[in-house]
């Protein structure tokens, strides 16, 4: 039987560099994203490739908490009919912006980062635990470390500052990684957190040039944090790819869960904060609040 992944926002960058990698491995890759041309080019790459299934695209705008809800019934729908297993979730979906916005009435940072790939795993959990032995792959960020640690709301007091916002938002979704592997221990069903470090890629190009994204308090000093960030995303998307693909296929992570895949591809600490089970609690409760899981 075929080994099957979905791979969101999988049309460029880290996220196509990794399905790429998974095709290499022997998976019928599903990509997502949003825009049917540039889906159709990650296809046509895909399949210069020459991999051993064919792959296939679906259209789906990640920011729509909707559009998130078709996307897994239809892919839950497929899998039942054909009868093969889903052995791979990527959630590698993420966006930063510089100025706020929001989705569906609620901020865009939230939503694209935590709501969206918790949303979108929360519906397929029955079919990853039937088709396990199984793995679900949360990409995480290092900007984790600058993030509020307050989830009483989606929105955290004070101005808008994208690149700590984006970090809370990680930092969100981080701490739902490690409580859902904990949830799913002995269901079959491997929950990793995959850390790619840094990549040019659409979301760091230009992002990073307005001070403006970050809180006055580290302004001063954001040339110099400004110049090390963007060295360090400076790399090709295909190493920043790594830890997924570890994530996804190593064997060496058979049986285990809930571990920090890092940008030099081997398990690393999880951020102190994200273990938390104050955190994960408020974390639980506002995405069971914005995202519910049934609708009314």
């Amino acid at each position: 039987m075929r080994k099957t992944a979905v791979v969101t926002a999988g049309t460029g960058g880290i996220g196509l560099e990794t399905a790429l990698g998974l095709a290499d491995a022997g998976f019928a890759v599903t990509v997502i994203g949003r825009d049917a041309e540039r889906g159709a080019k990650a296809i046509d790459r895909l399949n210069a490739a020459g991999p051993v299934h064919p792959p296939r695209f679906l259209p789906a705008d990640l920011a729509s908490l909707e559009q998130v809800r078709v996307l897994a019934h239809r892919l839950a729908v497929d899998h039942a009919a054909s009868g093969e297993p889903l052995t791979v979730l990527v959630n590698n979906v993420g966006a930063m912006f510089a100025e706020r916005q929001t989705r569906g009435g609620v901020e865009a940072s939230f939503v694209v980062n935590h709501l969206s790939p918790y949303l979108l795993t929360e519906l397929l959990l029955p079919t990853l635990t039937a088709g396990a032995p199984s793995r679900i792959v949360n990409v995480t960020s290092g900007a984790v470390a600058v993030a509020k640690r307050a989830f009483d709301a989606v929105e955290p007091p004070g101005g808008y500052y994208g690149f700590h916002w984006y970090g809370r938002a990680k930092l969100a979704n981080l701490a739902y990684t490690l409580d859902l592997s904990a949830r799913l221990d002995g269901t079959g069903v491997s929950v990793f957190a995959a850390d790619p470090g840094g990549a040019a890629t659409d979301m760091t190009n230009g992002t990073m040039a307005d001070p403006k994204i970050v809180s006055p308090a580290l302004r001063l000093l954001w040339p110099l944090v400004r110049r090390t960030f963007e060295r360090s995303t400076s790399g090709p998307a295909s190493a920043a790819a790594r830890p997924s693909l570890v994530a996804a296929t190593d064997a060496t992570l058979t049986g285990r869960t809930g571990i920090v895949i890092g940008a030099q591809a081997h398990p690393v600490a999880p951020h102190r904060a994200a273990a938390d089970p104050r955190v994960a609690e408020a974390v639980r409760r506002l995405s069971e609040r914005h995202a519910p899981l049934a609708l009314a």
